[in-house]
């Protein structure tokens, strides 16, 4: 029986909560004051949003209302996760103002129509139990952010779990990754905050499920004994992680951005005393044939010896086909080691079909790159198996476990190399941050990164950053990182199977909660 309808006032304040729930998910990404995640705020948030959701449930609302509901939610939170992809469109790329802000809001809603798909199925076939009806929320938001996560290439940047590389959740990064830490939290806050009468054995069953999310994980080691503490050290290694500071505008400037680059990059590669040298992406804007004669034989000639090496990031190939790649220079090595990026950007990095039109309406040189491979080899230097990937790329966990496959050949450092530049002085560097720290966490490795403009860090295998550079400054961060053996429970599960665990059980539960509803009907 449906509930009686609510008054035009209430439902303002129903779509105004969606809205500010939604834009609350976005700040827990990264505090507007000084950045850093706010674990205590996605729970908050995302419980508002069972809340309201599951007030329509009382009301009886269809299929339509509440998915219209569940995507104003999600369009909030995504536009404020992303809105500076507005910079690198208007400011960088030359499209006017309210096209680039027409652009940001069409993709975020797009986006954001899985999580409405999955608001509706709550809404309309949730079970009625507090428990299931948690499971099934929690599977409904799970399959939402991996299909965001996968389909069209994905795009899961803001996903609710980087709110938790810091606080209670944290733990289960290295069992379940991201996706299961964002699982994790849907739970618990379904279980509080939905709208249903709590029985002995309900309450019992809620209980020991709240439990083993924020107990279990910090009871049990994710890695064997033989690997804890100094026993998994693979050694030390000094780095010098580079940080140009050159203005995006100016990047690709012919005697402006090109000839600071070269200059400042190339006298930073001379002068160095650490082991390993590391560059940002695409420090060197020029292809190889472009650079001045000599500069990158130069390169290669200063690390042909000696005890020091070198990973310099620039464009690759030539006639139409290009990749966005890093160059490794070390003692002995007959040609440099090369890194090709395999998860390119949309829109910035390769053109999807029937989008052409909008990329010549901004300028953005080299925007159609080709693919280098899944799983490319490590740079190995000094006991080290340090596994490149570059800017966006780290934001696929599973894309980087399919380096874990073998224990022996597992990297030791994971090392990224980005231009942030593109998207100002915003929070993106902040978001970006928290992403390395959980794959840092996941795979229980350092993540060292060299960025244009930031953050340039140094992580340790518990997540942590260790060492900073102040942010849109030039400057050289020189600093001692401890590679890390052993494998996850996450790297052991996700390097074979990707997240197809993760989706199995998701969709699982969702059926058998479809199933028994039918029965009952």
């Amino acid at each position: 029986m449906r509930g009686a309808p609510a008054s035009s006032s209430a439902n303002l304040f129903r779509l105004l909560g969606f809205g500010v729930a939604g834009l609350a998910q976005a700040l827990s990404m990264a505090s507007p004051v000084g950045g850093k995640p706010l674990w205590w705020l996605q729970l908050l948030s995302l419980g508002a949003f069972v809340w309201l959701l599951d007030g329509l449930r009382a009301q009886g609302a269809g299929w339509r209302r509440a998915g219209l509901h569940g995507w104003l939610f999600s369009t909030a939170w995504l536009t404020g996760s992303f809105w500076w992809l507005f910079i690198s469109m208007h400011t960088y790329g030359g499209l006017p103002a309210p096209l680039a802000a027409i652009a940001v809001l069409a993709l975020a809603a797009a986006l954001g129509l899985y999580y409405a798909v999955a608001a509706a199925w709550l809404v309309v076939r949730g079970p009625k139990g507090r428990v299931t009806g948690a499971l099934v929320f929690a599977a409904l938001w799970t399959l939402a952010e991996l299909v965001r996560g996968s389909w069209f290439t994905g795009f899961p940047w803001g996903a609710g779990g980087y709110a938790h590389v810091e606080g209670p959740l944290a733990a289960l990064a290295p069992w379940v990754g991201v996706y299961g830490i964002g699982a994790a939290a849907a739970l618990v806050v379904a279980l509080v905050a939905l709208h249903r009468p709590v029985r002995g054995l309900e309450l019992a069953q809620g209980l020991v499920l709240i439990a083993l999310v924020f107990a279990v994980p910090h009871l049990v080691p994710p890695l064997n004994g033989d690997v804890q503490g100094a026993k998994g050290s693979t050694g030390k290694l000094q780095v010098a992680l580079l940080q140009g500071n050159i203005p995006q505008d100016e990047k690709f400037i012919p005697g402006g951005g090109i000839e600071t680059a070269l200059r400042w990059y190339g006298e930073q590669l001379r002068d160095a005393r650490a082991s390993l040298v590391v560059t940002p992406e695409t420090a060197l804007p020029l292809l190889p044939q472009q650079l001045p004669a000599g500069y990158l034989d130069a390169i290669q000639a200063r690390y042909s010896q000696g005890t020091q090496a070198a990973i310099v990031g620039l464009p690759m190939g030539g006639q139409g086909s290009y990749s966005n790649s890093v160059l490794g220079f070390q003692p002995g090595a007959a040609q440099p080691y090369t890194y090709s990026k395999h998860h390119l950007v949309p829109f910035g990095e390769f053109i999807p079909l029937g989008f052409r039109w909008f990329i010549q309406m901004m300028n953005i040189p080299l925007g159609d790159f080709e693919r280098g491979g899944l799983a490319q080899a490590p740079f190995v230097w000094q006991g080290q198996r340090i596994a490149p990937n570059i800017c966006y790329e780290d934001l696929f966990g599973d894309e980087i476990g399919a380096n874990f496959r073998d224990e022996v050949t597992a990297p030791t450092i994971l090392l990224n190399v980005s231009n942030i530049a593109w998207f100002g002085d915003s929070v993106a560097i902040d978001e970006h941050l928290s992403i390395s720290r959980m794959r840092a966490l996941e795979f229980a490795r350092p993540m060292v990164r060299s960025t244009n403009t930031g953050a340039t860090v140094v992580i340790d295998a518990e997540g942590r950053v260790t060492h900073e550079l102040p942010r849109l400054t030039r400057g050289v961060l020189e600093a001692s990182v401890e590679g890390r053996r052993g494998l996850t429970p996450y790297a052991r599960w996700v390097a074979p199977f990707g997240l197809w665990p993760l989706w199995i059980l998701a969709m699982a539960i969702v059926a058998a909660a479809f199933v028994q509803g039918r029965r009952r009907r």
